[in-house]
């Protein structure tokens, strides 16, 4: 223990703090030199710009000198580049020069090709020197410097338009062949050309009107929706020639009338779009061809071409010699100058590199991370288990490169779209269309008797709430600046666009919240229909309504609202929002999976790190259920501030309040109770997981919490009430119990992926399990202001030294680079808060890498823990020995030892074959072993003959795998059920520990150098 050594200083890229200030000045003014060239000679920029851009890099170079370890993974050269082109585009951004070509800016494309990187790597690295500056920027531009930035909208940006090119593509491909197969073969390459003219026009068209009509949305069901209507252009005025269908046979085209086909039925049918929605795109499509190419349409009943042969003329236009010889030219200059006049203003991305797939830029990579959810993208399986149920996925950033097929994809050959981001979409996109659309927008009858029917008649009160709530989500400045031209347009096409999403959100909320009232009544049964207690809670209300409107702009993919801007927008935390979120799965029996999936990928990011940040209202529950920490809470200022009243939230948005009286609730939200605890916005009770059937998972604390307070109510009681049915405990170590429980879930799922990865053995698994739950139980601080994986990384590390494992802290850091969850922030940038009387001379907050967290946080706070579950030490035994003692939190349950998860699903059976083994859903299985299909049907030991041993089917199994024929198409594997999981994660406790072998040796805990 006494020989910890101190992390080594050397950076590993060739730049090292011990350099002799000789050799760091010629360093950094070769550094300077280089920025210089890159801001002038590559991409001649003016003076202004030149020295705001000079400025920011010199206040950042002793960063980057220190932060050559942590940034990029290749030459000290590349590492540079990084830095200039992050620098640039901050000031290209926040600067108020720099904004337009006129005033000597420059753009996003402009930097990365100047800096020779491409979007994938930028995107990448960007957040972690945003982390490492975000004082500087703060200097220089405001505290507003982040959302003024606009990095994570244009990510989201980035990856939207990446998924609606490969959708752009598939569909042309499965529409029009690439060249004419008619012609000669010396011909052949101006048939080409013809062919990818006329798919450029395409992308041209769509950016265009992308540009023209939402550009401050851009969301991706909107945009799906221009792009069909850019296809149904297509068909009417590509050449007959180039179809790779027949308008007349092809079974995809079933929504025919007396007149022929209907084109707009049928491409809604298959591409989930709404005829309605489809047809005003289509007329947008029309009105911007007669504006900007200046071409005068005419009915299609009126005209006679081989396009419109079969289909039905009906509503169509059709624009002559549109796409013929010379015009088709002259559209696609005209396309090009309009869209170079708008993106040269304000633009960042020049989007027409996404229609081509060899562009540099695009790289080969892909985007993740919590701030793009895409549905439809495929999924990590190793984490399907989790107490969220799945972790944001990752997203696709570059397509997969292909040429289009010279005899298409047989257009008509299949009837439905292929399963995308784009298609799943847009597949929820028809549930809120068809489902809550027509819904009223008033509370229901029986909705009204709820409200009536408290001691005080609350629907004004209610609905004055929601009006004012989803006035503050759904306003314009929610949603950015717009880049087009035609501003009156395009602000009467947004207030439209937000109006419809209002009303969704406002219909989804009154929906929800009746299938809730209703399910308390029932609890009060003795009470009637008396729920004043819940309808007249200010923050349960808000919650919901968030989380409605949080339902509504996923299912629309926008991206300038992403999670968690509704929460801003609120006044609510995260925190606040979990206890809503089992409540819509479980009373809204209609919602799509994919929506399900966000919403437990939104618990996923409250558990590991969103409700441990600062002003997490999670403190406030904490502060009283463990009144040892609030010194520490109290020093690193970490408790939630007071939520806003509505007046507030009505006044900041300006919002008419109808001349409405302010309410009871209001006034009390600047008046708390005495109970609360400086802030009146933390709910106390955490219950059950998410996605899960009510009567399918055991809480934690169900054995405690019995049914005198409905759940929904004493959630969203005061966190110093006394609970009367959980033995005298206050809401808030109710709350907070099961709150912990959930984390060490989460752990105990990451921890055992992350070991497995590793080839650690199950010994060392339970090990660090349990110094998991040691640390969230006894060093809880260790969790503030962090992410739970780097409490995690830290542990399997100390683990392993104690056990006298050959592990570094690189090779650990390499097996979570392969983690589905895996952010490089979490092992680069760890928050740190040096006491006044640092041994390393600091003070104040800092972010440093995990080894240096490791050496100087994390060890000298769990060094006793680390000891107890050394080889020397077993987790029963120790806390036999502790007996009755009192820790520090005496009232802390016994801690279980780790938990018996599900099976991940599906995993791989063999190291040379894609071969894949799934459970069955039990669901299924009845189906299948039903007595009229039983016969047709094994399952694992039962023979597919009679009187056949199992033995011999696996024989003939691996037989068929090993003979080297190709198996064709694509197997359908089901993945564990989430009431498996559920099921598996509540019944922890109740699971046989596995044996852990005791070798009675005393390791020393050694820290690990940073330049391994």
């Amino acid at each position: 223990m006494e020989g910890a050594a101190k992390p080594s200083t050397s950076s590993g890229s060739g730049v090292t703090d011990g350099a002799s200030g000789g050799a760091g000045a010629a360093a950094g003014a070769s550094m300077e030199e280089g920025f210089t060239d890159l801001c002038k000679s590559k991409l001649g920029l003016d003076e202004s710009t030149t020295r705001q851009a000079m400025q920011l890099f010199k206040e950042t170079k002793n960063i980057l000198k220190s932060s050559m370890s942590s940034l990029g993974g290749g030459s000290p050269e590349e590492i540079e580049r990084f830095w200039y082109a992050c620098v640039l585009y901050c000031v290209s951004r926040l600067s108020k020069a720099g904004r337009s070509k006129e005033d000597g800016g420059v753009s996003l494309c402009q930097i990365l090709r100047a800096s020779k990187l491409n979007i994938v790597d930028f995107f990448k690295e960007m957040p972690q020197f945003c982390i490492k500056v975000a004082h500087i920027l703060t200097g220089l531009y405001g505290s507003d410097w982040e959302k003024k930035l606009e990095l994570k909208e244009l990510q989201a940006n980035i990856v939207h338009l990446s998924l609606l090119s490969r959708y752009y593509k598939r569909a042309y491909q499965e529409l029009f062949l690439s060249n004419d197969a008619k012609y000669s073969e010396n011909s052949s390459e101006s048939s080409n050309q013809e062919a990818s003219d006329y798919y450029r026009f395409g992308w041209l068209l769509f950016l265009v009107l992308r540009i023209q009509s939402f550009s401050r949305f851009k969301d991706l069901v909107t945009s799906t929706n221009e792009l069909v209507s850019v296809l149904a252009v297509l068909i009417i005025h590509v050449p007959v020639r180039l179809r790779s269908f027949n308008v007349k046979d092809s079974p995809y085209f079933g929504k025919k009338s007396d007149q022929g086909v209907n084109l707009i039925a049928s491409l809604c049918e298959k591409y989930h779009t709404s005829e309605d929605e489809l047809s005003k795109a289509l007329e947008k499509t029309n009105t911007l061809i007669m504006d900007i190419l200046k071409n005068k349409p005419c009915s299609a009943s009126e005209c006679q071409q081989d396009s419109l042969s079969f289909i039905d003329p009906e509503g169509l236009k059709v624009f002559k010699d549109l796409l013929q010889g010379n015009s088709l030219k002259s559209s696609l200059l005209i396309l090009e100058k309009e869209y170079d006049n708008a993106i040269n203003s304000k633009g960042e991305l020049d989007e027409r590199m996404f229609a081509n797939d060899e562009d540099s830029l695009l790289g080969s990579g892909s985007l993740s991370g919590g701030a793009v959810n895409l549905p439809g993208t495929k999924r990590k399986y190793d984490v399907m288990a989790s107490p969220a149920k799945s972790i944001t996925s990752p997203s696709p950033m570059s397509p997969p490169r292909f040429c289009l097929s010279p005899k298409g994809n047989s257009f008509g050959s299949s009837k439905m779209a292929p399963i995308t981001p784009v298609s799943t979409a847009m597949t929820t996109a028809k549930w809120l269309r068809t489902t809550i659309t027509p819904l009223p927008s008033k509370p229901s009858g029986e909705l009204l008797r709820f409200f009536s029917a408290c001691d005080k008649d609350l629907t004004e009160d209610i609905t004055h709430r929601a009006g004012i709530i989803l006035g503050a989500i759904f306003t314009s400045s929610s949603f950015g600046e717009r880049i087009c031209t035609n501003v009156r347009s395009a602000n009467r096409m947004d207030a439209i666009w937000t109006e419809q999403r209002k009303m969704e959100a406002l219909k989804l909320y009154y929906r929800v919240l009746e299938s809730m009232c209703r399910a308390e009544s029932q609890i009060l049964s003795g009470s009637g229909n008396n729920l004043t207690s819940l309808l007249s809670n200010e923050r349960f209300h808000r919650c919901m309504i968030a989380c409605s409107a949080e339902l509504v702009l996923a299912t629309h993919k926008t991206v300038t609202m992403m999670f968690p801007a509704v929460l801003e927008k609120t006044g609510i935390t995260a925190f606040d929002l979990s206890k809503v979120i089992e409540g819509f799965v479980r009373h809204e029996d209609t919602l799509p999976r994919e929506l399900k999936r966000h919403l437990n990928s939104l618990e996923e990011r409250l558990l590991e790190s969103m409700a441990w940040q600062k002003g997490s209202s999670m403190y406030n529950s904490l502060i009283v259920a463990r009144p040892a920490l609030s010194a520490e809470i109290n020093r690193l200022g970490l408790l939630a501030e007071p939520m806003p009243s509505l007046d507030a939230i009505a006044a900041h948005h300006n919002i008419s309040l109808g001349g409405l009286p302010p309410l009871p609730f209001q006034k009390q939200e600047h008046s708390p109770d005495k109970d609360e605890v400086r802030s009146p916005k933390r709910a106390c009770t955490e219950r059950r997981n998410v996605l899960v059937d009510n009567n399918s998972f055991r809480s934690p604390v169900k054995d405690i919490i019995k049914s005198k307070l409905p759940p929904l109510q004493s959630a969203f009681a005061s966190p110093t009430r006394p609970n009367p049915a959980a033995g005298g405990e206050t809401c808030a170590e109710t709350g907070i119990g099961v709150f912990f429980s959930k984390i060490t879930k989460l752990a105990a799922i990451r921890i055992r992926s992350l070991c497995e990865r590793l080839q650690l053995s199950q010994q060392v698994l339970e090990r660090v399990y349990f110094l998991i739950q040691q640390i969230l139980s006894q060093q809880t601080a260790l969790f503030f202001n962090r992410h739970i994986d780097q409490i995690i990384l830290c542990s399997i590390y100390g683990v392993a030294k104690i056990s006298q494992l050959e592990l570094s802290f690189k090779e650990i850091i390499f097996g979570y680079r392969k983690q589905p969850q895996c952010k490089p922030q979490v092992f680069r940038s760890v928050y740190v808060h040096w006491p006044p009387r640092c041994r390393n001379g600091k003070t104040g907050e800092d972010h440093v890498d995990i080894i240096t967290f490791y050496n100087e946080v994390f060890i000298p706070a769990a060094k006793p823990l680390l000891v107890e579950v050394g080889p020397g030490a077993s987790p029963n035994k120790k806390e036999e020995e502790k007996g009755s003692v009192d820790g520090p939190f005496p009232e802390s349950p016994r801690l279980a030892r780790f938990p018996n998860l599900p099976d991940m699903s599906p995993k791989k059976v063999s190291a040379t074959h894609n071969v894949y083994v799934s459970p069955l859903r039990s669901s299924k299985m009845d189906i299948l072993l039903s007595p009229s299909s039983k016969s047709y049907y094994a399952c694992v030991g039962e023979s597919t003959y009679a009187f056949q041993s199992p033995s011999k089917d696996l024989k003939a199994i691996n037989n068929r795998l090993n003979s080297g024929k190709k198996v064709s198409g694509r197997l359908n594997f089901d993945i564990v059920s989430d009431l498996d999981v559920a099921s598996s994660l509540s019944s922890d406790q109740n699971a046989k520990p596995a044996a852990m072998e005791v070798v009675p040796v005393k390791t020393p805990v050694k820290c690990e150098p940073s330049d391994s």
